[in-house]
């Protein structure tokens, strides 16, 4: 007989949090009241504040999934500005857990992509959403952000293939097939459920993988070069690692003595080398593939963390010889944070979320970001990449929020932020639950690029000149941190 996994023991608290943007209120009022306004006209919400309250979590079941999302042969990778695909060395996977039994069903899933952006970010909740009977707000869909990959945004591809001569963003008939699939790899999971008795977690301190990109600074602290993906230049090399996350974090979920479900967790761009048309879930992805060959009844699930100033460029040439190094040592990472695991029963379960919209820069003009789109003369990355910058204004005009949202179980908590944020907010979340294992994926909604911390602007750079928001994004990030975050 099928478990019923859609009663809920509690009833959801749907309490909003608003405020009035003439209030008279200092910025620190507006902070405490969760309310956040600008001219431009941005906000924090909480309409879920405490969706799934703190509960009894004795019914908690676990249902992996897993399924192919590999471009066809002549997919764009990136954005279309990088050679598309012309071989498959491996596949890439969408891979997640349903949690159901406690409230409206969970899902967390990770996907072998660049990025989902936008409309096409929410398509993808939603899809996982609906086969798995639950609302699109208690799913979270994180990209590993390899570049041999998609680089999905749905209102980017309407944009370029108005012009008649661009690359598409993504094949809108394979991404209707990834939905797809999704649906059908979720309703066949949720029947195989598994009872979950209790969680583990732990740690493993990887070297010799990440380091900042942002390193190389004058006296004023502005950045003078990018250590990149790859680096060869010795001066940049021989710069420390700079501010990093040297922890992998694993949460796993145990059957009794069996681990049904382990989730991964580290700060890193994850490409070792790319733009050469060979499709590649790259060193994160081979290390999880590795570790779930090790154990094959339990789904092994990687997670990027806020990577947007991460890199490997301090231990990486870009040469082919070094993707193998790269592997093991992550791959080495994970098996390090499952060796000493901690246990315990699942006492109480929580799902809180905050909704964003932040505003976007204000050099951003869409007038003059069409006519760069439209002039032929332009090089391809010169045309595509401004077409997210429209496709985010777009977005703002509809006010589509960003959702933030952060899973409870007991003294372990996990965090999902946008795009590509700095790794300034993984450690500033731990500081804010310090008496709790923290683990963060970033690379969700990819709407924004990158999210620096507000202090990085002024230094300049190039992920603060591809970061499509004003530097307020960071209080009201951070805000919305707060406000999940805490018990």
């Amino acid at each position: 007989m099928q478990t019923d996994f859609s009663r809920s023991g509690v009833t959801p608290d749907r309490d909003s949090v608003c405020g009035d943007s003439n209030a008279a209120h200092s910025r620190r009022e507006f902070l405490k009241q969760t309310i956040l306004t600008t001219a431009a006209g941005w906000s924090l919400t909480l309409p879920h504040a405490l969706h799934a309250a703190d509960t009894g979590a004795g019914a908690l079941h676990i249902a992996p999934f897993r399924f192919d999302v590999t471009p066809p042969i002549g997919h764009s990778c990136c954005g279309g500005w990088i050679k598309p695909i012309e071989v498959v060395d491996d596949a890439l996977e969408a891979v997640g857990v349903v949690l159901l039994g406690v409230g409206k069903p969970i899902v967390l899933c990770a996907v072998d992509w660049t990025g989902l952006l936008n409309e096409a970010h929410v398509e993808w909740r939603t899809a996982l959403a609906q086969a798995a009977g639950t609302t699109a707000d208690r799913v979270a869909v994180h990209c590993v952000h390899q570049h041999n990959a998609p680089f999905a945004c749905l209102e980017a591809e309407r944009i370029v293939s108005a012009e008649g001569d661009l690359p598409h963003i993504v094949d809108i008939d394979f991404f209707k097939r990834c939905l797809e699939q999704a649906r059908r790899a979720v309703e066949q999971a949720i029947p195989k459920a598994r009872a979950v008795s209790h969680i583990g977690w732990g740690q493993g301190k990887i070297e010799g993988v990440a380091s900042n990109r942002r390193v190389h600074r004058d006296e004023t602290g502005k950045v003078l070069a990018m250590r990149g993906s790859a680096c060869t230049d010795p001066k940049l090399i021989a710069l420390p690692d700079g501010l990093i996350d040297p922890f992998l974090k694993t949460l796993a979920f145990f059957d009794g003595e069996k681990k049904v479900a382990s989730l991964h967790y580290y700060a890193t761009h994850p490409m070792s080398y790319y733009a050469d048309g060979r499709c590649t879930s790259d060193f994160a992805g081979l290390a999880r593939k590795q570790r779930q060959q090790d154990e094959p009844d339990c789904l092994h699930v990687y997670f990027t963390g806020c990577a947007g100033n991460v890199s490997a460029g301090k231990y990486n040439d870009g040469s082919k010889a070094v993707r193998p190094v790269l592997t093991k040592r992550l791959y080495d990472g994970i098996v390090a944070s499952e060796a000493k695991l901690e246990r315990a029963a699942i006492k109480s379960l929580a799902w809180k979320t905050a909704e964003i919209l932040p505003p976007p820069r204000s050099s951003l003009h869409a007038e003059m970001i069409a006519q760069q789109i439209a002039t032929k003369t332009n090089a391809v990355v010169n045309r595509n990449r401004p077409s997210y910058m429209l496709s985010w204004l777009r977005r703002v005009e509809k006010k589509t929020p960003i959702v933030l949202s952060s899973l409870h179980l007991g003294g372990v908590k996990l965090l999902h932020l946008p795009a590509e944020s700095f790794i300034e907010y993984q450690l500033r979340a731990q500081s804010l639950a310090k008496d709790d294992f923290v683990c963060t994926a970033a690379y969700g909604d990819g709407g924004p690029w990158y999210i620096p911390v507000k202090e990085e602007y002024p230094n300049e750079g190039y992920e603060v000149s591809v970061a499509f928001c004003e530097p307020d994004i960071d209080d009201v990030m951070t805000e919305g941190m707060k406000r999940i975050l805490p018990r």
